[in-house]
């Protein structure tokens, strides 16, 4: 957990109601109105900082970019950190590759002056930062659908993890429910 003088990394997840996370622009846009919309915005307002691993990158810089509206002039202007033992540069504006180690570089972010820090998704990269224990909140966003195949959120090989409920309700549209949580404090 971090001390008031760090960022906290929040790490929002949509998640299909069989737990699939990949792909979200496939399944879950059909659910999301003006009220995720308005949500989504204040969220990433708050956030001195986008984490992401290669694959995030090259969906959202494909996607983001040519967009526009408050949401889309937000994340195109707010600094953006891609992490990739492959990607030599990034086109994206105000976006910086960090090829070394991810859990020392993201605990250099985290201690560095600033807003929370904000992840999308929970691939290969969600999944190390859940286990280095960098992540000091965790927003799974419910949807109503059944996803025939995917990646799915609880994979086999991550470390054990605990978890406290801090807020539960429905979402910002209808059919959307939105868990939050953040790390259990275990008794030494």
């Amino acid at each position: 957990m971090t001390d008031n003088k760090n960022r906290r990394l929040v790490q929002g997840v949509l998640v299909s109601l069989n737990g699939i996370t990949s792909e979200p622009l496939t399944w879950a846009g059909p659910y999301f109105g003006d009220g995720s919309a308005e949500h989504s915005l204040a969220a990433l307002e708050r956030s001195g900082g986008m984490l992401m691993g290669r694959r995030t990158y090259e969906v959202f810089s494909r996607q983001w970019p040519k967009a526009t509206g408050p949401y889309a002039d937000f994340l195109n202007r707010m600094p953006k950190f891609v992490f990739s033992s492959t990607l030599a540069k990034a086109e994206w504006n105000n976006t910086t590759v960090i090829g070394g180690d991810v859990v020392k570089e993201v605990r250099a972010l985290k201690e560095a002056e600033g807003d929370d820090l904000v992840v999308y998704g929970h691939g290969r990269f969600g999944q190390t930062l859940v286990d280095a224990g960098l992540v000091d909140e965790l927003n799974l966003t419910i949807v109503p659908v059944f996803v025939p195949d995917g990646v799915p959120f609880f994979r086999d090989g991550g470390d054990e993890h605990r978890w406290e409920l801090v807020r539960a309700g429905q979402g910002h549209d209808p059919g959307l429910a939105n868990l939050t949580y953040r790390p259990a404090v275990t008794e030494r």
